[in-house]
């Protein structure tokens, strides 16, 4: 398969960079095989799923990563910015740097406001220990561990997805708007944007008609924002992303399946690390390792019936994820349509219901 297979053209008009007011009023296309397509709002999902069915959201939360600071090489000092992508140990952080060709292993960094050093856990300073083919950097942190969050959290800022950040500046409504109602393990450096649909009125909704909700935990890295450079998709390399399903969630789902449940995946996210963690029959397996699982039209699915989404980006892996997981054809129609008819794209946007093509 080829890149350009996956290409269309999206107005900049149809980039979303507010969340809908009340996260539920967002539309949501339902994509069912055979069926004519049906604009609704996510607030319609109940009536869409049944009892026995379960929804499988990600809990990753989203950590302010964006650090600006200076590098430090003897007398010389130059500005710098740091997107942290991918947790290494306490300490540790793979990023990507600007400009990274300028940095070498040794130098010192410094984050934030350098000025005001009169407490050492107020401090955010680490040194480059490595430096990557992919253009990655590993950095290690002074602090570790809570203090490191700590810092980070303090003098960071929201990594709002480039096609975003380059309309307008991070605020402190990101800080709210780009987290899902459910998010409690910090670790992503970007958002499971199918999940800021959802409120506690609308997870009320579901379970009073008998969904469950499963939580599972695959931290998002910066490498879900880079475009795919070969033409050849054989030839494309997925970043690794770390992601646990524990014994019991595991086991639940699967007993859902069993008895006739739909297992519907809350993003792209949920559905990787599902597909990842399912044997050959579809049986869900314990899960705690990275993947780097790259799902183009003629794989296999093994384990979600369901898909809800937003709308992705011309060229990107996660298109080709949705495009195998419902048909080339339909999801080529359904960007159509949506384009169409005002469908709001990307993290902010609006939503997407798609049942599993045969």
């Amino acid at each position: 398969m080829q890149l350009a297979d996956f290409d269309f053209h999206l107005p900049e008009d149809h980039i979303a960079l507010r969340p809908a007011s009340p996260r539920d009023a967002a539309r949501l296309l339902l994509v069912e095989p055979g069926e004519a397509l049906r604009d609704l709002q996510v607030r319609d999902l109940p009536r869409l799923l049944r009892a026995g069915d379960v929804l499988v959201v990600n809990d990753t939360r989203v950590i302010p990563a964006r650090l600006k600071g200076v590098r430090v090489r003897g007398e010389s000092r130059i500005a710098v910015e740091a997107t942290l992508h991918q947790a290494k140990s306490g300490h540790a952080w793979t990023a990507f740097m600007r400009p990274g060709k300028k940095l070498a292993v040794g130098d010192r960094l410094i984050f934030g406001d350098s000025d005001d050093r009169a407490c050492l856990l107020g401090g955010l300073d680490a040194t480059v220990q490595a430096k990557g083919e992919g253009g990655e950097v590993t950095i290690a942190f002074d602090l570790s561990g809570p203090d490191l969050m700590a810092a980070i959290a303090a003098r960071g800022v929201m990594p709002l997805p480039p096609y975003i950040a380059a309309k307008r500046g991070e605020d402190e409504q990101d800080r709210a708007d780009y987290q899902t109602v459910y998010a409690v393990e910090d670790g992503s450096v970007a958002a499971p944007t199918a999940g800021l649909h959802f409120t506690p009125d609308l997870l009320a909704r579901l379970a009073a008609i008998g969904v469950g909700v499963e939580r599972v935990t695959l931290h998002v890295g910066a490498g879900t924002f880079l475009p795919v450079k070969t033409d050849d998709l054989a030839d494309h390399k997925m970043h690794a992303e770390w992601g646990e399903i524990d014994v019991d969630t595991a086991q639940r789902l699967n007993a859902a399946r069993a008895a006739g449940g739909r297992i519907v995946c809350v993003g792209t996210t949920s559905l990787r690390l599902l597909e990842s963690a399912a044997d050959a029959d579809g049986t869900i397996r314990p899960f705690s390792a990275e993947t780097a699982i790259f799902i183009t039209p003629g794989y296999r699915f093994r384990a979600a019936d369901g898909l809800m989404t937003n709308f992705h980006l011309p060229k990107s892996t996660l298109f080709m994820l949705v495009s195998a997981f419902a048909g080339s054809d339909t999801m080529r129609a359904a960007y159509a349509h949506a384009i169409e008819t005002g469908y709001r794209f990307y993290s902010y946007g609006d939503s997407s219901l798609l049942w599993r093509a045969a």
